[in-house]
């Protein structure tokens, strides 16, 4: 039976006639099926998030805060259903995907008490008598957009900060894994009617009805910035506000003062979670050539001992890619980086560990890989590392910031000097030290460059679903010298 969707406080029938099949990137098996939803849907979910924005608008910050505290234990309530089915969909190791969900819990109790007392500004006046303030008002209709790595993590960093600032929301999950999202519905049940929507689809045509209808105020995604230059272009013909996080080829430097031992660990970590189908993982490694011969040596050890295998064993780090283009497509980047130069030492196919017949690729690591070249232009998303030799700190800080993108960096360092001219130098909207893809709740997250247009998380988050209207107060009325006849001021 195909899964219902989530529109105006219940679970319906979706309206459409065509269908989307699921399945389980491990096995290659069939999951479940979800609606193919259109213009029928679309149109009910819109005007159901339309009616329900102008009383949800008005809703006390308190209130708000008490409904995410309780969507909050909600989800922790669901924890164990919701990580089962993510790792079904996704591929993801269980222990990943039950991070994830305590992850997606944890973004409503900050926004709850985030959003209650984040409203606007107040302004000295220029005058006397006046009182200037700005209050931030929400935009209407949020449509939010995410995608197949993290569906469940990356759509509750849109839908909470959409929702709070008073927003009504419709999110559309990625089409490879809506399951986990379609759960999450069952989260809001104290939510009043149509102010949250969940429908089902595809981008070329979901998505498409979606940033194009009328009611779509602010469109909110994520993804490859291929797509993420479609919604932009689209958004921009109808004037709609766009926040966008896309493509990253995120720069991980290895300065010749590192713990070597250290930063193999992060850098393996760094570039093999999820499959490396991680937006800010460590896409292209840069090594001081002083150390740059124990680092690979220890590196490809260490890689060695990454188990791959069923994400729902307890002992597994690392699971199969999403679907078979994807793997594919891996396999064919790492051929064109073999023609390149670049030297192949471990990994570089697609395989079944364990007699399993999903969508698995070995751990990668590439030797003498090109600066300027395919692992430094085009985003492999896939577990493949790549490794750059520089010649001092100088070359590496250069080479790391020569890029289209700007998503974010690791650089490992005990040296502050390294590290402030690294952060001052690279591009990118998130920069770690000594510890890579680390969040933080209430710091922004998003890219620079080609990586993105916006912020989620944070208060920047907020700013993301609203729009500043400036107040001007003057509580004594009077005549104003600077008004007509200008003769009166001769």
């Amino acid at each position: 039976m195909t899964q219902k969707i989530y529109i105006n406080g219940k679970f319906i029938e979706s309206q459409s006639t065509e269908n989307l099949d699921i399945n389980n990137p491990t096995t290659g098996e069939f999951i479940d099926t979800v609606p193919l939803c259109g213009e029928l849907d679309i149109n009910l979910a819109m005007s159901s998030a339309r009616k329900a924005q102008k009383a949800w608008g008005k809703v006390s910050g308190l209130q708000k805060a008490e409904y995410f505290h309780h969507i909050a234990q909600n989800i922790r309530d669901m924890s164990e259903e919701l990580s089962l089915t993510l790792t079904k969909e996704t591929g993801k190791p269980l222990i990943e995907s039950k991070d994830c969900v305590e992850w997606v819990a944890a973004i409503f109790n900050y926004y709850a008490e985030t959003g209650r007392s984040s409203r606007g500004l107040s302004l000295p006046p220029v005058a006397e008598h006046q009182v200037n303030f700005t209050i931030k008002e929400a935009y209407g209709v949020a449509v939010c957009i995410a995608p197949f790595n993290f569906p469940l993590l990356l759509m509750a960093w849109k839908i909470a900060p959409a929702l709070v600032t008073g927003n009504t929301v419709v999110c559309k999950p990625p089409h490879q894994n809506p399951l986990s999202n379609l759960l999450l519905a069952k989260a809001f049940n104290n939510l009043p009617d149509g102010v949250i929507n969940f429908v089902t689809g595809d981008g070329a045509l979901t998505g498409d009805l979606l940033i194009n209808h009328p009611e779509t105020d602010v469109i909110a995604f994520t993804g490859s910035t291929k797509v993420g230059r479609i919604v932009a272009e689209t958004a921009g013909r109808h004037l709609k506000k766009v926040n966008l996080e896309m493509g990253g080829i995120d720069p991980f430097l290895v300065f010749e003062d590192a713990d070597v031992d250290i930063a193999v660990r992060g850098a393996v970590w760094a570039r093999l979670l999820n499959a490396g189908q991680v937006c800010t993982s460590a896409k292209r490694i840069y090594v001081d050539e002083k150390i740059a011969d124990e680092f690979e040596a220890k590196l490809i050890e260490a890689v060695k001992q990454v188990k791959v295998g069923d994400p729902m064993d307890s002992n597994t780090d690392m699971g199969p890619l999403i679907n078979a283009q994807a793997a594919e497509h891996v396999e064919s980047q790492v051929n064109d980086l073999i023609k390149e130069g670049a030297k192949l030492v471990l990994g570089g196919k697609r395989y079944n560990p364990n007699g399993l017949k999903g969508y698995f690729f070995e751990p990668t690591v590439l030797l003498n890989v090109k600066h300027g070249g395919l692992a430094t232009t085009e985003e492999v998303f896939g577990p493949v590392i790549s490794i750059i030799r520089a010649k001092n700190a100088e070359e590496m800080i250069e080479m790391a910031n020569d890029s289209k993108y700007g998503l974010g960096a690791t650089v490992y360092t005990n040296s502050l000097y390294y590290s402030m001219k690294a952060m001052e130098e690279i591009k990118a909207g998130t920069f770690w030290v000594n510890d890579p893809l680390s969040d933080n709740d209430a710091g922004p997250f998003g890219g620079m460059r080609q990586s993105g247009i916006g912020r989620e998380l944070g208060e920047e988050g907020l700013d993301a679903f609203r729009e500043p209207k400036h107040v001007h107060i003057d509580y004594k009325m009077e005549m104003k010298d600077y008004w007509f006849p200008y003769s009166d001021r001769k």
